[in-house]
């Protein structure tokens, strides 16, 4: 019984001494904590401070309201994450400084290599961002779509389509694929294909064509705004190809104003008596049938043949 006690006391004692070590390492290192404590706080302020700031400065540049707003709040992060570092330094806890970065390293790692397709896309949306050719508003064509840009995000890029359907093309598409920008320049090249008859004016068609452009479009003012090529004879028609410019680079513009050289070409066509053939197929007999003037005689000698 008393050597239980004994052990007992020695236990406790052990305890005490071990609770004072640790309230004079408190004691010893408190300036430091406190001192941390503030570099933390300074730096989560400033981190603040930073994020809208950064977005002011963004304001003013041609980026993404989505990626203004991710690459300040990626800004303020890092100046946390610094605060964080200067924090445990000071502390002296450079272990635990040396696993966090660790740690921080293969978590970065598995992130980087399960997330592989999303940060493709992210990077990709942040590049697209600062080009100069693909930016809100424009009419573009990628990956076989075409439509005008309405948004940009970290992940996808969205076309509204001619018939107001919305396509969302990933970032990293239209990055690595080529991209036919329409509103690059302040016009648009319509171009329009037809044919006439073999038997048709070939001059008369041209006149006829290039006037009728000249008065139905007046960005056109001239002869040498409209370009007349005939391409090919084809299968029942000689065939044409004539192109002309307009002040708008929307692609529905494009297509109203194609449908209106229709209207109007074919109106001066049928005026002025030019035909637009439709496909036709002539047969050619090449044995000539032999009709015979008495019709029981040709009956006789067909029964006579199937006989023998």
């Amino acid at each position: 019984m008393e050597k239980l006690e004994k052990q007992l006391f020695q236990a406790w004692g052990k305890m005490i001494d071990q609770i004072g070590s640790w309230l004079e390492k408190i004691v010893v290192n408190l300036p430091n904590f406190v001192i941390a404590c503030i570099v933390f706080g300074i730096s989560f302020l400033l981190s603040r401070y930073v994020n809208n700031f950064m977005l002011r400065i963004l304001k003013r540049t041609s980026m993404q309201d989505t990626v203004k707003h991710v690459t300040a709040r990626l800004t303020s992060i890092s100046i946390i994450m610094v605060g964080i570092f200067l924090a445990l330094g000071i502390m002296n806890l450079n272990k635990m400084l040396t696993s966090l970065l660790a740690g921080a390293g293969v978590a970065g790692l598995a992130v980087g290599l399960a997330l592989q397709g999303t940060l493709a896309n992210t990077f990709s949306g942040i590049v697209l961002s600062f080009v100069k050719h693909v930016k809100m508003g424009d009419w573009i064509e990628s990956n076989s779509y075409q439509g005008e840009v309405v948004d940009i995000d970290l992940r996808t890029t969205t076309l509204k389509q001619v018939d107001n359907n919305l396509v969302s093309i990933p970032n990293r598409m239209v990055i690595e694929n080529p991209v036919k920008n329409y509103s690059v320049t302040a016009q648009s090249r319509v171009i329009l294909t037809c044919g006439v008859t073999y038997d048709a004016d070939l001059d008369l068609v041209r006149e006829v064509v290039v006037n009728t452009i000249i008065d139905n479009f007046e960005d056109v003012g001239n002869k040498q705004g409209v370009m007349f090529f005939y391409t090919e004879f084809g299968d029942s028609s000689i065939n044409f190809e004539v192109r002309f410019w307009i002040h708008s680079t929307s692609g529905i513009e494009i297509l109203k104003a194609r449908g209106e050289a229709i209207v109007a070409i074919k109106k001066a066509f049928d005026k002025n008596g030019i035909s637009i053939p439709f496909p036709i197929r002539t047969i050619d007999f090449s044995n000539k049938l032999q009709i015979a003037k008495n019709p029981e005689k040709l009956a006789d000698s067909d029964n006579a043949s199937e006989e023998n």
